[in-house]
């Protein structure tokens, strides 16, 4: 499969290397030129692009980068991309990294607001899980000890490509509903960065409270101030 990726940071990179493995023809870009990439896409076996070849070169496009650049991304990213490319979201939103976000802090989900900001609908996934993780703890179908991941969004068409790749990268996958349901695996709810194996994601997912979510957002982003001054890139 052919799969865009905007983003080389901890999640983008980390699923440019995860996918080129399992053989998928991945090219990659990032908000500082193609140039910049060679040495890593050369590692990992992708082709470093830029971010309107990324969107173009694909049949599965993810977005792997903070919430508050969303806006930055290139006019016109998604012209001419056909309507079944799917668009996954990876991201975030952390206030004290992205600044104040009004729609989401006035309720609507994260990944909602991404995709009014780029104009296409989005499928939210890998979000709630550490790179770390990511990496190194995919583990083959029925292994008791294999992490389950939710994936959200529209169209089920488009919801069940994403759930088999996340079922071939080494994850269980979890059909978590809607974009609208996505609040629930956002920072700081109970399913987030957890490594749950299936039953203890569904009952994480079940258990999360929409009037909760301004509260789980300060947690979260009270402990990730000490992260993103470690990891400016993140």
């Amino acid at each position: 499969m052919r799969i865009g990726i905007i983003g080389a940071g901890m999640i983008g990179g980390t699923l440019a290397r995860r996918l080129a493995q399992l053989g998928h023809e991945i090219a990659i870009a990032n908000s500082r030129g193609p140039e910049t990439l060679r040495d890593f896409a050369s590692e990992v076996g992708a082709t470093a692009v830029t971010a309107l070849d990324a969107a173009r070169r694909g049949e599965i496009m993810v977005i792997a980068i903070p919430q508050g650049g969303v806006p930055k991304l290139p006019s016109g990213l998604f012209a001419g991309v056909p309507d079944d490319v799917v668009v996954i979201d990876t991201g975030n939103y952390y206030p004290s990294r992205d600044g104040r976000i009004a729609a989401i802090e006035q309720g609507q989900p994260e990944s909602a607001w991404v995709a009014d900001q780029i104009g296409r609908p989005v499928i939210k996934a890998f979000n709630n899980i550490y790179f770390k993780s990511l990496l190194d703890n995919g583990r083959p179908k029925g292994a008791p000890d294999r992490i389950a991941l939710p994936v959200a969004g529209d169209p089920f068409e488009a919801r069940a490509r994403v759930l088999h790749l996340v079922d071939e990268l080494g994850f269980d996958p979890i059909d978590a509903g809607g974009l609208d349901e996505s609040w629930r695996q956002q920072p700081g709810t109970p399913c987030y960065a957890r490594d749950n194996n299936a039953a203890q994601l569904k009952a994480a997912l079940a258990s999360a409270v929409r009037s909760r979510v301004p509260e789980y957002r300060k947690a979260a982003d009270d402990a990730a101030k000490a992260f993103f001054r470690a990891e400016p890139g993140r």
